[in-house]
């Protein structure tokens, strides 16, 4: 699940950082550099503090799609920077996550802070030469406020933090201990080291740094190694505009000194917190001030209410807002409604108050929620809720001329969530049509897990026979053991779907929920085909015979009696592996449908069935296992059936991408629709893995 951040609601605050230097303006300056290859190749170079000069994370995405980095085949990002502002981290991480290229990361002389997430990206082969830094430490930032407000900002700094950990996480395999550990110390890691502990995969050569990064922003690292400083050097020395730094840069000769330095302003080693604390002051009394001149401009045509004003001016809480809304309280007081009141709404929530109340509407018409009492969006049609997504957050539409370019808009406005809103209704619809799915393979078969597309091979080793007896003082010995492998791979499996313009004019609900639904009922489907295919096609082993055949003694010829069933329980008792008898019991009949109640009868009777009631006949195989009926049977042959060991033996495996065993639902925007295209799929494999769980028995 994703986490939500949400930062605290009062307050005055400084965003958090994963850098412990604040960001200079310098006009000319860029913190990034893109450039496009042949070949489909693209560079990529982070040099400098992320966010710094103002410059957003939403332009640099910007400039990458301009730059065709996500269609590009490979991508190279070279990494030169002490960190910066974590939320704008957060947003290239994240949509560097989604790159489907072949991506390389060079870490050309530092990666601090926040720059060192950005190395952890998935999928990435991250090169470090032996003299290049990597560093781990806490976020950190500040708030002036009450008790509550510091209390938040504790926590919002926490799940930063948290997030920070899982990417580390998932890159190096280290336990979360020992990652906070190494994070509250502020740990430094050379090449070799962070090779070592996972954060790199490749150590390459030594180089000079590429390029030069200011030197402020490495002040305030208490840990910081004294190489370090031979990578950085002053903002003087920088480039004046995009930095343009070589992947392998000649050294620099040593009788050619560097050039005079301009003083640096000095910033302390530590925090100064008298300082800080005197910037926060100033800008609440500039914040104020700024509220005082607001709050008297709504007073200026009514002098009469000066009492009023003055209070709403001492009250330092009280917003223009608040007193425009205490003035009309004032006018309307000794008048009389024509009217009675209307409903209120009171609401409290996370900052997105408009798309949890637009979501939950739709999710209510949809018919998976309960309505909320308060929410002011109840009843609104599609395209009610579509005009509401941008006029409630402030967006005008007053120019927009017709229906369809309103909805168009709410569709692909960066301020508008409209279509993820869709796209969260439509994977809950998507969802419920998978867990509808009436298949009864998830009880017999064994569920695993692929990480890849690769063929992979599951190996089943032979049971020993017995273990040797070991004299007193004798040494253990080692016992040899055969295997075997069983070929399983993933493939993928999906379909499109889109919601367009005309689908919300029309309010048609239906397409947001019956045919997403249709296509999870359709995925697991799926899924069960690809069982029962296995079942009925008889592939080959790894020893090159059918999964059913005589020399396996798991082919067995009989009729649908107490005899014949009590043949194939037989024959899967007495499997062997090698010498040693494996006493697998049967737990499950799979039959065609043609047959089960013939099934159900022969299994559940007390007694034989055609024998005199009163004979004292017991039935042998009474209960001895499930009946599961299953129409695919019925197609490849309405008498065949099948015996199955309990889930949990190697009989079929089901294996999914990352274990992800629900089918999952992806938004994109494209020319190709006039609204948002909607791709469900399910990554999935099946594969026999032996053949010693499993009895076909076939009609005489």
């Amino acid at each position: 699940m994703q986490q939500m951040i949400s930062p605290p609601r009062h307050g005055t605050m400084i965003n958090p950082r994963a850098s412990v230097a604040g960001i200079d303006a310098a006009n000319g300056q860029c913190w990034y550099e893109i450039r496009a290859l042949a070949a489909g190749r693209v560079e990529i170079f982070l040099y400098d503090v992320i966010g710094g000069w103002g410059i957003t994370a939403q332009q640099f995405v910007s400039d990458c799609k301009e730059a065709g980095v996500f269609e590009a085949s490979a991508v190279d990002l070279h990494i030169h920077s002490p960190g910066g502002d974590v939320m704008q981290g957060f947003a290239i991480f994240n949509t560097l996550s989604r790159l489907k290229a072949k991506l390389d990361i060079w870490v050309d002389g530092v990666a601090a802070s926040m720059a060192s997430m950005i190395v952890c990206l998935p999928g990435a082969t991250v090169h470090m030469p032996e003299n290049a830094w990597l560093m781990v430490h806490k976020p950190w930032g500040g708030i002036a406020g009450d008790s509550d407000d510091m209390r938040d900002y504790a926590a919002w700094l926490d799940r930063n933090e948290a997030l920070m950990l899982s990417a580390y996480m998932n890159k190096t395999g280290l336990g979360q201990e020992e990652l906070e550990a190494m994070l509250k110390a502020e740990t430094w890691l050379n090449g070799a080291e962070a090779v070592e502990k996972g954060f790199a995969d490749t150590l390459e050569p030594e180089l000079q740094a590429a390029a030069c990064v200011n030197q402020n922003k490495l002040k305030d690292y208490q840990n910081m190694p004294e190489q370090i400083n031979n990578l950085f050097g002053p903002r003087a020395e920088a480039p004046a505009s995009q930095p343009q730094p070589a992947q392998n840069p000649a050294p620099q000769a040593a009788n050619n000194p560097p050039a005079q330095q301009p003083a640096q302003q000095p910033l302390a080693g530590n925090i100064d917190i008298t300082a800080l604390a005197a910037q926060l002051q100033q800008q609440m009394q500039a914040a104020n001030t700024e509220r005082v001149s607001a709050v008297s401009a709504v007073f200026d045509a009514f002098p009469a209410f000066g009492s009023l004003k003055a209070e709403c001016i001492t009250d330092i809480s009280c917003s223009a807002e608040q007193a425009r809304t205490k003035l009309l309280n004032a006018l309307a007081a000794g008048t009389t409604p024509s009217a009675g009141p209307g409903a209120v709404h009171i609401h409290a929530g996370n900052g997105n108050i408009v798309g949890d109340s637009i979501r939950a509407a739709v999710m209510n018409r949809a018919g998976y929620a309960q309505a909320e009492k308060d929410n002011a969006y109840n009843g609104y049609t599609l395209r009610e809720l579509a005009r509401a997504s941008l006029v409630d957050r402030g967006i005008g539409i007053s120019g927009v001329g017709t229906a369809q370019a309103m909805v168009g808009l709410a569709f692909t406005h960066s301020s508008s969530d409209f279509g993820n809103i869709l796209m969260d209704v439509a994977h809950k619809a998507a969802l419920l049509g998978w867990d509808e799915a009436s298949e009864t393979f998830e009880q017999w078969t064994r569920k695993g897990t692929l990480t890849d597309f690769k063929t992979a091979h599951r190996v089943g080793l032979e049971s020993l026979a017995s273990l040797r007896k070991v004299r007193a003082g004798a040494e253990y010995k080692y016992v040899t053991i055969k295997d075997r492998g069983e070929p399983i791979a993933l493939a993928t499996y999906g379909e499109l779907f889109s919601i367009d313009r005309q689908t919300i004019i029309n309010d048609d609900l239906d397409m947001l929920t019956r045919i997403p639904q249709a296509m999870g009922l359709a995925a697991r489907a799926t899924v069960g085909d690809l069982v029962w295919a296995v079942l009925t096609s008889n592939p080959k082993m790894s020893d090159g015979k059918p999964l059913f055949h005589a020399d396996h003694g798991n082919l067995v010829a009989a009729d649908l009696t107490i005899e014949g069933l009590d043949t194939a329980r037989k024959a899967m008792l007495l499997q062997k592996s090698g010498d040693r008898r494996l006493n697998i019991r049967p737990a499950y009949m799979l039959t065609p449908v043609a047959i089960e109640s013939r099934a159900n009868q022969l299994i559940k009777s007390a007694s034989v069935p055609g024998a005199d009631a009163n004979s004292g006949i017991v039935n042998p195989i009474q209960n001895f296992v499930t009946v599961a009926s299953e129409a695919r049977l019925d197609d490849s042959s309405p008498t065949d059936y099948y015996l199955t060991a309990a889930q949990g033996r190697d009989t079929i495996e089901v294996a999914y991408l990352d274990g992800i065993d629900t089918p999952y639902l992806e938004q994109q925007q494209g020319f190709t629709v006039d609204g948002a295209a909607f791709k469900v799929r399910i990554d999935a494999g099946v594969a026999p893995l032996d053949w010693r769980g499993l009895v076909k028995v076939t009609k005489k």
